[in-house]
């Protein structure tokens, strides 16, 4: 009898290995799964912004209108002669390169028939002048900027020329994009002009001096792209 008390101690040895078994192979398994895999593909790049550089050309209508004639509209000696420079209004023509930054480098042709007391039949003030804009694109269609140049200027009957000058300006402006290529805008400057003096066909000698005026444009302008960065 007391040799069959064994049995349960055996088996339960046994059943005590199978599990220890069982579970070191588990165990096993699990550590050599592989590793989940990481995607180390590096990410397609972002393309850089474009930036394009421009060809710009265009035509303004513009109003001249004078703050301050000086000494010009006065004659030597003579309290009653009329002022010989006055208000006008007239055409530009313009071109320029535009920076794929916010600089725009360009030149200017104008001419106005300026308001000259009828001692011309056709007082004409003609301009040929250089222009700068500081650009401040913000992300909307309609971009306000800032302009300043200087230029000569000449003046007479007509188209010629009885006396000339010097002129700079200053002022402020904004573009209206209506296509990608096709811009509006307005600007208005503060121009001061120097006139050398001059003999006028009235006999009126006309001292040197400056001429103050408020110039406003409205301009249409054209670009064609020059290259892409």
């Amino acid at each position: 009898m007391p040799g069959r008390a064994r049995p349960p101690v055996t088996l339960l040895a046994a059943a005590t290995a199978v599990a220890a078994l069982w579970l070191g192979s588990a165990g096993r398994a699990r550590a050599e799964d592989p590793a989940p895999a990481v995607d180390t593909a590096p990410e397609h790049p972002k393309p850089p912004p474009l930036h394009v550089d421009y060809a710009s050309w265009g035509v303004g209508i513009v109003v001249d209108g004078l703050l301050a004639a000086g000494p010009v509209c006065r004659a030597d000696d003579e309290q009653n002669a009329p002022c010989i420079v006055g208000s006008g209004g007239g055409l530009s023509l313009r071109g320029g390169y535009r920076s794929p930054g916010p600089w725009y480098v360009g030149g200017a042709y104008q001419f106005t028939k300026t308001d000259s007391s009828n001692l011309y039949r056709l007082g004409i003030m003609q301009q040929l002048r250089a222009e700068m804009r500081y650009m401040l694109d913000m992300g909307y269609r309609v971009a306000p900027y800032a302009t300043w140049g200087l230029g000569g200027v000449v003046y007479g009957n007509e188209f010629g020329v009885e006396t000339g000058g010097g002129a700079l300006f200053g002022g402020i402006g904004a573009e209206l994009q209506l296509t990608r290529l096709a811009m509006l805008g307005i600007v208005l400057c503060y121009q001061p002009t120097v006139f050398a003096g001059w003999t006028d066909t009235a006999g009126f000698r006309r001292d040197p001096g400056m001429s103050h005026y408020l110039r406003f444009e409205l301009q249409f302008e054209l670009r064609s792209e020059l290259s892409r960065r």
